[in-house]
């Protein structure tokens, strides 16, 4: 997502100064993504952001919300279409039936209009999880003081358990690179599981040990070199969407049978 955002955003930059003749920046902030800790802090994000269009007076009021193209609230109450939007996830924390949640869901978003622009929201992850700045000085002041990031929703200790994950998942890169990890290296090991010869694994076809392969292959690969999906499409000679199902299945097939990259 941040590598479509960016090249959206720097291309629809450079087009709009080319026609209106301007130069410098066009948007004020960078796109940034956060990870949640908890479904709360997820609705509350959900409902800020789609009652931006109301608050900067785009829109008049949750009528015209919903029937606004350019948010997911539209698609929420099925008034737009958008198949890729993961909708029913959304409305199954208000109900497991869609009519009910939607009216809930509706209801929740309604009740935000009046709060405004909320400082609890803004800011960094602490700032946001603390419920703004009055709460974390409330806590310093009592000597109460927690890890933060500005890309993580969640107290202190997710905010740990997140970025030592992080660290750990670098460390583990660090190591496939010094033992000369490569795509050829990771065939390699595809092979040794699937009992397939390296050409078979990168030739074209559907049976079973082959879409095994290029399955784990693809896994290992995205996630553990972190070699791009467009790079593996242009080797593979699949779709983007063909190697995303390709990831997806090689990751549960190491799962179901413990394979891993690096045997101990």
């Amino acid at each position: 997502i941040a590598t479509v955002m960016r090249r959206l955003l720097t291309g629809y930059a450079v087009f709009h100064n080319r026609r209106h003749s301007r130069s410098g920046h066009l948007f004020q902030n960078r796109y940034k993504s956060i990870l949640c800790q908890e479904d709360t802090y997820l609705l509350e994000l959900v409902r800020y952001i789609h009652l931006n269009p109301i608050r900067a007076g785009i829109v008049k009021d949750i009528k015209a919300l919903d029937r606004y193209p350019y948010t997911g609230h539209s698609a929420l109450m099925g008034k737009i279409n958008k198949d890729w939007q993961a909708i029913e996830w959304v409305l199954g924390f208000f109900d497991h039936r869609q009519w009910i949640a939607r009216q809930r869901y509706r209801a929740f978003v309604e009740e935000g209009i009046a709060e405004g622009r909320r400082s609890d929201l803004i800011g960094g992850g602490l700032i946001r999880s603390s419920g703004g700045w009055a709460a974390v000085l409330e806590k310093r002041r009592t000597k109460i003081f927690e890890k933060s990031d500005e890309r993580i929703l969640g107290d202190g200790d997710f905010v740990e358990q997140v970025l030592s994950a992080a660290q750990e998942q670098m460390g583990y890169r660090y190591r496939l690179a010094s033992e000369g990890y490569n795509l050829d290296k990771v065939t390699s090991r595809v092979c040794d599981i699937v009992h397939l010869e390296p050409s078979e694994v990168w030739a074209a076809g559907k049976e079973h040990e082959r879409v095994k392969a290029r399955s784990l292959l693809c896994y290992w690969a995205a996630r553990d070199l972190g070699i791009s999906m467009t790079e593996l499409s242009r080797r593979l000679k699949l779709s983007l969407s063909g190697v995303s199902l390709a990831v997806k299945r090689g990751e549960r097939i190491a799962q179901e049978n413990d394979y891993k990259l690096i045997e101990s």
